[in-house]
């Protein structure tokens, strides 16, 4: 999809607005994972989700979801330009994904696609914040939904998918997430993922 940086005209806030593409609709799993998305993130209140204050469709039938602003970039373009994290940094980024997650899990919503570009560093009066983005390929538990996503299809991205998530994407739990932690908290410490490959 693509997101907008608009005006809240009556609350006077900045504020994302993430929609669709229109040639997306054409997509049921795609329009699927955009809501699923939002029902996912739309629980989370804490500080390191990115909250989500609307979800409706326009007149022509786009969906959409509107976002907190935020002001910053991604961990992955952090890691691109600085190389290796010096080690307290790349914990304290991990420990706010984990708070993040740790929420998630709570109300049996399980991510499964962390990654550093999932991960954004946002400014909030010179400290960073991680908010943890994109739900949509999330699981979440008793989701009248979830039969719509192949049970034999690999979701997720596979230098931090958990092998139990590559064998069934379908069946996995919160310790998919963790895996992933693992995995981005390795790789922002060494400048490499642990294991490579297809």
């Amino acid at each position: 999809g693509i997101v907008y940086e608009a005006s809240h005209v009556k609350l006077r806030q900045r504020v994302a607005i993430k929609m669709l593409l229109p040639d997306m609709l054409a997509h049921p799993i795609l329009v699927e994972r955009f809501e699923r998305e939002a029902r996912a993130a739309a629980q989370l209140r804490g500080r390191h989700v990115a909250r989500v204050s609307d979800v409706d469709t326009t007149d022509h039938g786009m969906p959409y979801m509107v976002m907190e602003f935020l002001e910053g970039w991604d961990l992955q373009r952090e890691m691109e330009s600085r190389g290796p994290l010096p080690f307290a940094e790349a914990v304290d980024y991990v420990l706010q994904a984990c708070a993040a997650m740790s929420e998630a899990h709570r109300v049996n919503i399980v991510h499964r696609d962390l990654k550093p570009s999932n991960l954004f560093l946002a400014n909030d009066g010179g400290t960073r914040v991680v908010k943890v983005l994109d739900f949509g390929i999330s699981k979440v538990s008793n989701d009248r939904d979830v039969k719509n996503t192949d049970a034999a299809a690999v979701m997720g991205t596979a230098l931090y998918m958990s092998p139990e998530q590559v064998k069934a994407s379908h069946s996995v739990d919160g310790r998919t997430d963790i895996w992933a932690l693992g995995i981005i908290l390795y790789e922002s410490i060494a400048g490499r993922a642990p294991f490579m490959g297809t």
